[in-house]
Order: C-alpha cells, then sequence, then structure tokens
C-alpha cells in the first residue's frame, strides 16, 4: 500500500549541470544535464494547450499530457534518464525542470492572479488542488491508493515529481483526496486539478499593481 506523506516545508531541491534562458513572452527553455538523466524541456505558460512530451516514463508522458491540455500551457519535453535502475531519477528532475521552467517564465510574477484553485473529479475520484505561487516553498499531499502501482509506475513517485515541482517553482500546494479507489483516476485527477489551478494562479488580473502581495514581493 503506497502511504500518502504531508510535507510541513520543503528545501530547495539544487541539481548539477543546469541552465535556463528565458524567451520571449512569458516562456523559458531549461536545459539540465546529469550522470543519471539529460533533459531539454521547453514551456509556454501563455500557450493553447500543445505538447511534444517523451520522457521513456509512458505514464509521465500520459500525465503531463493531459496536465499542459488543461492548464492551456505549451510543452515540449525530452528526457532521457537510467530508467533500466528505476523511473525516479527521470521522474524527479522531469519536476525539476518544469519547476524552474515556471520561475523564469513567471519572472517577478507582476500581475498574475497568484492563487489558484481546483477541485477534479474523474469517476470515483474526486481530488482537491490549492495553489499559491508565494515563492515559498510547501507541499501537503494527501493522495492515498491501496495500490503500490499503475501498471509498472510506482505510484509513490507522484509525490517526489510534485515535491521537486514546488521546490523549483517556488509554490505552495496542496494536493487533498476527497474521494476516491482506482489509482489512476486518483493520479489522474490529481494533474488535471493542478494544471487548472496553474492555470488560474498565472494568469494576470489587470487589477493587480505590481504583485499581489503586502510585502511587495513574491520572491520568498
Amino acid at each position: 500500500m503506497a502511504r500518502a506523506r504531508t510535507v510541513k516545508r520543503v528545501g530547495v531541491l539544487r541539481g548539477a549541470g543546469r541552465s535556463a534562458s528565458v524567451g520571449s513572452g512569458r516562456s523559458a527553455t531549461i536545459t539540465r544535464k546529469t550522470k543519471e538523466t539529460a533533459i531539454e524541456l521547453s514551456l509556454n505558460v501563455d500557450g493553447s494547450g500543445r505538447y511534444d512530451i517523451r520522457t521513456g516514463v509512458p505514464f509521465l508522458n500520459h500525465m503531463l499530457e493531459l496536465f499542459t491540455r488543461h492548464g492551456f500551457f505549451d510543452l515540449t519535453i525530452r528526457a532521457t534518464g537510467d530508467v533500466e535502475v528505476d523511473d525516479h531519477h527521470t521522474v524527479e528532475d522531469v519536476g525539476l525542470a518544469l519547476g524552474q521552467a515556471f520561475r523564469q517564465a513567471l519572472g517577478p510574477k507582476a500581475g498574475i492572479r497568484r492563487f489558484g484553485e481546483a477541485a477534479v473529479p474523474l469517476d470515483e475520484a474526486l481530488i482537491q488542488v490549492v495553489v499559491d505561487l508565494s515563492g515559498r516553498p510547501f507541499l501537503a499531499y494527501d493522495l492515498k491508493t491501496k495500490q503500490g502501482r499503475i501498471g509498472a509506475f510506482d505510484v509513490e513517485l507522484i509525490h517526489d515529481f510534485l515535491l521537486a515541482l514546488v521546490n523549483e517553482t517556488g509554490m505552495n500546494l496542496h494536493v487533498r483526496m476527497l474521494a476516491g479507489r482506482n489509482p489512476h483516476h486518483i493520479v489522474e485527477a490529481a494533474f488535471k486539478g493542478l494544471a487548472r489551478a496553474l492555470d488560474l494562479a498565472t494568469q494576470r488580473d489587470p487589477r493587480v499593481r505590481g504583485v499581489l502581495s503586502t510585502k511587495g514581493t513574491l520572491s520568498g
């Protein structure tokens, strides 16, 4: 049985061999290379839901494709890793690269709504996701599944992916399971909820001047 974990506070995960460049508009291209993985990732926050994702982990591909479609982002990923050992390094490092891309693309976060929330059903599953692009990494994770695997995929790696994403984006993320039985439904609803919540949080609001914070910064 996969046990859900709640992380009270998380530190930033540092990786080797990374570079990042900010593209036009709210977009970024990330290159990350270590002895375990090599990743090229391009993100456009103001996209239309287009994706071209090849990570070498089929279930992760599926989750990121629907994340991109439901968040109306554009995302391209080319990742290779030591999947002959297991999927952990690839899943975690893709999360790191995606989080860094969001952080780079959003920059100082001027004019954005900052907060986003979505509750997404998938048959018997109902997952609530709440996002705050506060600059402070915090993950509260509450997905419970009786099965430890979805096909060949280890469900525990979803926690590791989200932890890496949270750390690099610098966001507060709560993922809560309100109902569910089938692990595929649970995880898929969580990724769709994350997509919708991030879409809301990253949208520009014409009423916001500077950043939506009395501190005057969303950098932590």
